[in-house]
């Protein structure tokens, strides 16, 4: 386990590619989306291919019954400023598999890429899993092709496997959804296809920096990579390497030993347990399946459901083209939301260690009533003014940090398969010197490496947080 750790930190701090150097990557990217047909065209619901409303329901379910579905959910809560509303979710009971094969050259860990485009992907192509398949694809459901590579995910052809868990997805808008996000080392030498790339993990982490560049999938999977837990002597000794060329490198050099270091965390693994099995032992979360017609407040026309006062999310449904799909030509339901989102951590240093302000976030779809969120989450956008029923806390703190605190800020896309164009605003603040270290009982500090090692066990971390970890590189 130590050599994979150490496997995985190494590709971590490698931006050397000797297949493709890290800034021909976007001209690839770029190359990809040129030679490939994309076409998305909105289309009636009613019209749309294999799909139906249920007769009894107006629930809009595939004729298969399988893929996935829109549904109404009744949610009653004790948590919050809003005890108690209702609206649609998509719901998809079965896991897909989300699955990136690695292979060393050189001694360096290699990550194999995929250029793929999703229907609702702003851009067409952003660089993918090796695999990203829902289970009503690789069983070919669809009628069309295997997703490439799958014998290396089902046990057909040989794999060691460093990573496997099943990851929850966003709980506003999926009922109970998991994937399971799994990284596998080949021997084999592999039959490469045009659409796919050989990076190292510092370099994906490197193009993070970009604007919905690097799909949700991707950020995903990766996020659960744990490079190890080291005493104070050993990153302590990673101080003593610090670049005197400018403060970012120093900084990456700072998240790097708050992925490491183990001992100078503010709260003990064990107290951050107590204080999630206590929010979730106190809160309730009572979620009832009711009829999509039945949904106060969401109204449906020809060409969208929505919400009447065109808040949060409405579905739509696409005709969608795509010339190197499995199944290239199909109709399905996107999720659209109403504005861009927030997604932001605020970190400081405690204990000479950066800490990141993790919340304890109450979403409708959760398999366990709370999981661990960013500082600041607001899917919808609708932080702005006039456009929420509260203002989330430190949100303003967020919103009027001065340059020299933005750490991160970019531009993230939601999965293309199920959200239309949807991106959120990606970003690490760091807390000026007069932020308290006292916070609401529902926020609570945490070090890099406490979080990746939540990470490691099922529905701790959401989505959101996942991808936000996913950005943080270390050189």
């Amino acid at each position: 386990m130590k050599t994979t750790l150490h496997n995985f930190l190494i590709s971590a701090l490698t931006i050397d590619n000797e297949f493709i150097d890290t800034k021909s990557i976007k001209d690839w990217v770029k190359k990809q989306n040129e030679e490939v047909v994309v076409k998305v065209h909105p289309k009636r619901l009613e019209e749309l291919d294999k799909w139906h409303f249920d007769k009894a329901t107006a629930d809009l379910v595939h004729d298969s019954g399988k893929f996935f579905s829109i549904i109404g959910l009744d949610i009653k809560t004790n948590w919050g400023k809003v005890s108690h509303w209702q609206q649609p979710i998509i719901n998809q009971p079965e896991i897909g598999i989300l699955g990136i094969i690695t292979k060393r050259f050189n001694g360096i860990l290699y990550f194999l890429m995929q250029a793929k485009i999703e229907p609702g992907n702003i851009n067409y192509v952003q660089l993918s899993p090796t695999l990203q398949a829902t289970k009503s694809n690789y069983t070919k459901v669809h009628q069309g092709r295997s997703p490439l590579y799958l014998e290396y995910f089902n046990g057909e052809k040989p794999a060691t496997v460093l990573v496997d868990q099943l990851q929850s997805e966003q709980g506003a808008r999926f009922f109970r959804k998991r994937n399971r996000n799994i990284i596998v080392e080949v021997e084999d030498e592999l039959a490469m296809h045009p659409n796919f790339v050989w990076l190292t993990l510092g370099q994906i982490k490197h193009l993070l920096k970009f604007d919905n560049l690097i799909n949700m999938d991707t950020r995903t999977v990766i996020s659960c990579i744990n490079f190890g837990s080291y005493n104070s002597e050993v990153t302590d000794f990673y101080s003593t390497l610090r670049s005197k060329n400018g403060q970012k490198q120093d900084f990456e050099l700072d998240m790097l030993i708050s992925a490491l270091n183990s001992e100078k965390a503010l709260h003990r693994i064990d107290t951050v347990i107590s204080w999630i099995t206590n929010l979730k032992s106190r809160f309730d979360l009572e979620v009832n399946r009711i009829p999509l017609k039945e949904v106060n407040h969401w109204k449906r026309d020809e060409f969208q459901i929505f919400h009447e006062d065109g808040k949060y999310f409405k579905v739509i449904g696409v005709e969608v083209e795509i010339g190197n799909r499995e199944v290239q030509r199909w109709c399905q339901p996107l999720v659209e939301s109403a504005q861009e989102g927030i997604m932001a951590f605020i970190i400081k240093k405690i204990n000479g260690v950066y800490h990141f302000l993790v919340q304890a976030k109450l979403e409708s779809g959760n398999f366990d009533v709370i999981e661990m969120a960013p500082t600041v989450q607001c899917l919808t956008g609708n932080y702005r003014a006039g456009q929420q029923e509260y203002t989330p806390a430190f949100l303003d703190y967020v919103l009027a940090a001065k340059p020299k605190q933005i750490r991160l800020s970019s531009y993230q896309s939601e999965e293309g398969g199920r959200f239309f164009q949807e991106q959120n605003r990606n970003m690490i603040i760091e807390a000026d010197d007069n932020f308290s270290e006292e916070v609401p009982e529902n926020f609570i500090w945490m070090t890099l490496n406490q979080m990746l090692s939540f990470i490691q066990y099922n529905n701790y971390l959401n989505v959101e947080a996942r991808s936000l970890i996913s950005t943080v590189r270390f050189i």
